[in-house]
């Protein structure tokens, strides 16, 4: 009921926005979509460690992952109708005349990048993605039905098997999903270290989604299995890739400052003069936040502790996001500039600033909504513990 009336709230976000801002709506849906799918991806990778490791205390959390990870194949078609309805709008290397040495819009930097950044490949590309991680996501999920009703070491077995090769899938796909999705958004700009930062990113979020799933059902009075000291572990992992994620951010930051290379700084000009609050308030929140709170063992193990650093957690990335693609978005729709950002931060133009407002935030409800719904459905058709799991007893015992 709470998941459909989200949905609905979401809707009507959407579709008040493209009446009033109409390019400003595709940014709006990149960003959360991107989210959306990124909880449901890394939820994905966080059960292939658990295989591949052969962990037994995770046992017990195994369905909530699966049922994270079936969002993927809705997070998919999302993303193929926002690129192919909205794509000219997020992405400017998708005019065709910047890559035409004959045309006044001729960019000599971008048309370096064709290679990589064409259409053809592209889409190429995308349906590469949503493929491999939607297989994997549903073959997981099968197979741990499967054990259910039968030979739980077979398919424990099988699952192990198949997720040695899907982390080696993920490594490269996460890497070039990040620069397909966000990072050419601001096409001239490039950054060595953006798959590890977005990775950070996206896989902090997608804990925090499964940290909350976690303590909300068991404030509900299932997953009786789960105990302070499962809480304990998933707080962990919240914890240290907050950590993780801020090391990134200051390296990346810290390295194109101290360089002072124009094709690199021009991305943190851009965030630091129209976006300093917001930019500054997604450190402070993902860094400090859980360094301060989480730090301590008792913490880690008290359940509403844990459901609220969830949220502010999710709450520090989703602003994060909309500093990583907003900016460089809204040059795009609003300039199709053939020098970018950079031709802007050179010459003084003015800058379409973003804002977060209400149909923002409404479109971000309505994603959360379908979240919900989809993590709830594929909850309501298993048991929310796997039975023949073979490190079911060791995960019952766990004990820290």
């Amino acid at each position: 009921m709470i998941a459909g009336v989200m949905m609905i709230i979401g809707l009507l976000a959407i579709i008040t926005q493209f009446a009033t801002h109409h390019e400003q709506t595709w940014s709006n849906l990149l960003m959360n979509n991107f989210m959306f799918m990124g909880m449901a991806l890394c939820a994905t990778f966080f059960l292939a460690i658990q295989y591949v490791a052969e962990v037994g205390w995770s046992a017990v959390i195994k369905r909530p992952l699966e049922a994270m990870g079936q969002a993927l194949p809705v997070a998919g078609g999302l993303m193929i109708v926002i690129i192919a309805l909205g794509g000219h709008h997020l992405y400017h290397w998708m005019d065709a005349e910047l890559f035409d040495p004959k045309s006044p819009k001729y960019d000599e930097i971008i048309a370096g990048k064709s290679g990589f950044l064409n259409p053809t490949f592209f889409w190429i590309r995308v349906v590469a993605y949503f493929a491999i991680w939607t297989y994997f996501a549903k073959l997981f999920r099968k197979n741990s039905m499967l054990s259910d009703e039968g030979d739980g070491v077979g398919y424990w077995r099988k699952n192990r098997a198949a997720a040695a090769k899907f982390l080696v899938l993920f490594a490269v796909t996460e890497s070039t999903m990040s620069w397909d999705f966000v990072m050419s958004v601001d096409t001239h700009w490039f950054s060595t270290l953006f798959a590890w930062y977005t990775f950070a990113g996206i896989f902090v979020t997608s804990i925090a989604a499964l940290v909350f799933t976690v303590t909300y059902l068991k404030s509900q009075g299932y997953l009786p299995e789960v105990t302070e000291h499962h809480l304990h572990d998933i707080g962990k992992f919240m914890f240290a890739f907050s950590i993780f994620w801020t090391y990134l951010w200051f390296c990346q930051f810290m390295l194109i400052w101290y360089s002072n290379i124009p094709e690199e700084i021009t991305y943190f000009m851009l965030r630091q003069d129209h976006y300093r609050g917001l930019w500054l308030a997604s450190f402070f929140i993902n860094f400090i936040t859980p360094f301060v709170i989480l730090m301590t063992r008792d913490a880690k193990r008290k359940l509403y502790l844990l459901m609220g650093m969830s949220i502010v957690i999710f709450i520090g990335h989703w602003i994060d996001t909309y500093v990583m693609v907003i900016p460089g978005s809204i040059i795009t729709a609003s300039h199709h500039a053939a020098e970018g950002a950079a031709h802007v931060a050179e010459h003084g133009e003015t800058v379409a600033i973003g804002s977060i407002g209400l149909m923002e935030i409404g479109t971000t409800i309505g994603f959360i909504g379908l979240f919900m719904y989809l993590v709830q459905h594929y909850l309501s058709k298993s048991p929310l513990v796997a039975k023949n799991h073979p490190m079911m007893e060791e995960s019952l015992h766990h004990a820290i």
